[in-house]
């Protein structure tokens, strides 16, 4: 009689198994098919850890679906997309992607760690009730935001929870403690939260990108702000405004507006990352980029001094704003020009541009600044159009290849 233990070699295990064929002809309930019932045991625990089945292929796993159900590949267009690309899936020529995947999961119910590939792995809940045909898609491929990883719009529309999550990450973790929307809506126009969730993603990235130096709480004050809008009366003042917030540790991101969103910038904050200031240039002048920059600045140094995860999302030609919109809106006029110095100069006449050439001089800030606040505050916008650097930011922060 042979004495139970753990296999430990392939002998061992040879001599098992004849052990197993001894006792197959055993009565129930005797001790000889006691004896039995532990070597079979003895001998699958052995065969589990040296001899793992292959786990099933996807595709098999759908042809045996296919099998038992009596389905016909059209039957399989609900789930998988077009006939083309039924007949690429069994054929091995297309990839499922994980819309196919949850699609058959939930329709035929083919287990979904098969169809992933993987023993015991999941489909991501995170993404579970996401329409990704809601998010400007044709858009973010014409900016061309993946790179080589998406071929074209179609290849995007089909792939488009395996790019897009992990894409939106860093923000879609952050959005419970975040404040979503800080502008207010047009009259007669909705926001785009989608197209809104996108640009923020794509500013996330590409802060990611820069180098910056280390942020520190401390440094962040109102005479900060002025020091950075003293810049505008460089040439390259933007750029080099661009720099100094870096060696700050304050990236300065700059994207173009999504559709639908009526964005000029924003002020963000991701849980233990540093800030980012992520400009639209909409509106293309010198004097917009520096009453943008200041004013997302101010956010900055008033509102997210905390590693919490926060975002302003600001359209600043919105008189209706909230509290802190307006304390941001104070802090960065008074920062390019002060208020006393402002209602000295300020006559009921119309100043004459060497009037407004000596009052920036005197203040040290690019003449664009005082042109586009005057002009803001009598709301004559048909003068003095040739002073404030109309078509003049965008060209600087050009990314290569745009």
């Amino acid at each position: 009689m042979m004495k139970p233990k753990l296999i430990k070699s392939e002998a061992e295990y040879e001599a098992a198994l004849a052990h197993v064929d001894s006792l197959m002809s055993a009565s129930p309930g005797s001790p000889e098919a006691d004896e039995l019932e532990l070597w079979v045991h003895i001998v699958e625990t052995y065969e589990d850890s040296h001899y793992p089945m292959d786990f099933p292929d996807p595709v098999d796993a759908i042809r045996f679906r296919m099998e038992q159900q009596g389905l016909k590949p059209t039957d399989l267009v609900p789930y998988i997309g077009n006939k083309s690309k039924v007949s690429e899936v069994l054929g091995g020529k297309r990839k499922l992607s994980l819309a196919m995947i949850r699609n058959l999961h939930k329709g035929l119910g083919i287990p979904a760690d098969v169809l992933l590939g993987a023993p015991d792995s999941c489909l991501p809940s995170t993404y579970e009730d996401m329409d990704w045909r809601k998010f400007p898609l044709a858009e973010m491929v014409k900016r061309d935001w993946f790179g080589d990883a998406v071929r074209s719009l179609s290849d995007l529309r089909d792939r488009a929870e395996e790019i897009l999550g992990p894409f939106l990450a860093a923000v879609l973790n952050a959005e419970p403690k975040a404040v979503h929307l800080r502008q207010q809506v047009r009259r007669g126009s909705k926001v785009n939260e989608q197209a809104l969730l996108a640009w923020k993603a794509r500013v996330w990235q590409l802060a990611q990108r820069q180098k910056i130096g280390t942020f520190s709480s401390k440094a962040m004050t109102k005479q900060f702000i002025g020091e950075v809008a003293k810049l505008s009366t460089l040439s390259e003042g933007p750029t080099v405004a661009a720099n100094i917030l870096a060696k700050a540790g304050i990236c300065l991101v700059t994207e173009l507006q999504m559709p639908g969103t009526h964005l000029d910038g924003a002020a963000m904050r991701i849980e233990g990352k540093p800030p980012i200031i992520a400009l639209t240039l909409r509106h293309d002048r010198i004097d917009n980029f520096w009453f943008t920059l200041c004013h997302e600045l101010a956010h900055v140094v008033l509102h997210l001094q905390d590693e919490e995860n926060e975002s302003f999302l600001d359209d600043l030609d919105v008189d209706n704003k909230s509290k802190k919109e307006k304390e941001a809106d104070r802090e960065a006029a008074q920062a390019m020009i002060p208020e006393n110095e402002w209602k000295k100069w300020r006559r009921p006449t119309t100043p004459s541009k060497d009037d407004i050439m000596d009052f920036a001089a005197q203040n040290r800030v690019h003449p664009a600044i005082v042109a586009g606040r005057y002009r803001k505050e009598t709301g004559n916008y048909k003068i003095f159009s040739d002073m404030i650097g109309n078509r003049k930011v965008r060209a600087m922060f050009k990314r290569e290849g745009e």
